[in-house]
């Protein structure tokens, strides 16, 4: 073999070990603090707090400012200029000057009661490799199995939370494999909903221990992949009645070579077949039986699907595509695509547009709220 390709296929190889490392090492995949706090101010007599500009700090909506050691919850941009942003304060105190911070769609630190006042129990959902910790808000017998998304925390599920509770549902908002508190993988990989999704599968079993007689699959984000997984992969997917997906990873292609244009890398094409290659041996993923539109599940519950229409993240066109391709799948979805919305930030930009589809949609089912 002539050197000059054994030195490309080794720089592909050494490519795809990097980038899959991105995707698949949790430790690779926790959330930094990217921004930087300007400290408080204040914009025509309204409580503000400035940033130093960035990327994200002028998405629309409401949002967790947090660092380390404290948050806050802040909302419209009030003024953008001078390479400074100041958005309205809505809760809490600004962060000083020089604090390094991120913003999260996550609302509420904490757990049902401590961010909702909402009663709760702390459980355990036995799993194949260990007991997984989460919260059980109870209700009547029809059971949401909610499920963050990558590298995320139960905190994600908390805005769902109050509407699915008057609705009456019981809430088991879970962790899965790699989640802290929560069993490892043993190869210590996320697998993208590949092999997660058994732990969802857990979660129905100890449902059905409990009383349940239905079940409402919610996934955020690569909580979707899961609960597609779930469907595809699962001999409890007839159990499903519905389904629920916010920004869902539908197409992992799709979203890699995403991924790849943000980061301004050429040849995306490549980099995301190696990404995917490399990525499918060391943890053992199909990446072919992930692709939703071209390999749909059997079983096909009616889904309300919500995507924001500036999704950076996951993309959009990927749901555009599933929902237009509902009705020759079979597969009654409801898509709501929220203008300027980024990831999973859908209820961030527009809390009681996002509820009122959600009540809705499982409202509407007397089959589910009996």
């Amino acid at each position: 073999m002539p050197i000059v390709l054994v030195v490309a296929v080794l720089a592909l190889l050494g490519i795809g070990w990097y980038y899959s490392g991105q995707l698949l090492d949790p430790g690779q995949a926790r959330p930094g603090y990217p921004d930087v706090s300007l400290g408080p101010t204040s914009v025509n007599g309204v409580s503000s707090v400035a940033l130093q500009k960035a990327s994200d700090t002028t998405d629309a909506g409401q949002w967790a400012l947090l660092w380390n050691g404290g948050s806050a919850q802040v909302g419209e941009v009030l003024s953008d200029r001078d390479n400074k942003v100041e958005r309205r304060l809505l809760k809490g105190q600004a962060p000083p000057a020089g604090t390094h911070v991120r913003f999260s769609p996550q609302m509420w630190p904490g757990d049902p009661k401590s961010a909702l006042g909402q009663d709760f129990q702390n459980v355990d959902v036995p799993t194949e490799l260990g007991p997984a910790p989460a919260w059980l808000v109870p209700g009547n017998d029809t059971w949401v199995i909610a499920i963050h998304g990558r590298a995320g925390t139960r905190e994600e599920t908390l805005r769902a939370i109050p509407t699915l509770h008057q609705l009456g549902f019981t809430v088991l908002s879970i962790t899965y494999r790699n989640d802290d508190g929560a069993p490892k993988s043993p190869d210590g990989f996320f697998h993208l909903g590949d092999s997660e999704w058994r732990d969802v599968e857990s979660a129905m079993r100890y449902g059905s221990q409990q009383g349940a007689k239905r079940f409402v699959l919610y996934g955020w984000s690569m909580g979707g992949a899961i609960a597609e997984q779930l469907l595809k992969q699962s001999p409890l997917a007839g159990q499903v009645d519905s389904v629920v997906l916010d920004a869902p990873a539908v197409s992992w292609t799709k979203t890699l070579v995403l991924q790849a244009q943000d980061r301004g890398l050429p040849l995306t094409s490549v980099l995301t077949w190696d990404a995917e290659l490399v990525s499918g041996w060391r943890g053992g993923i199909d990446f072919g039986r992930m692709e939703l539109l071209d390999a749909p599940p059997a079983h096909k519950p009616p889904t309300l699907l919500f995507h924001g229409s500036l999704d950076t993240t996951v993309p959009v066109q990927a749901s555009r595509d599933l929902a237009a391709a509902a009705g020759s799948l079979g597969w009654p979805i409801t898509y709501v695509e929220v203008p300027k919305a980024e990831h999973t930030a859908a209820w961030n930009v527009d809390p009681s547009g996002y509820e009122r589809h959600l009540r809705d949609f499982l409202g509407g089912r007397p089959d589910l709220t009996r």
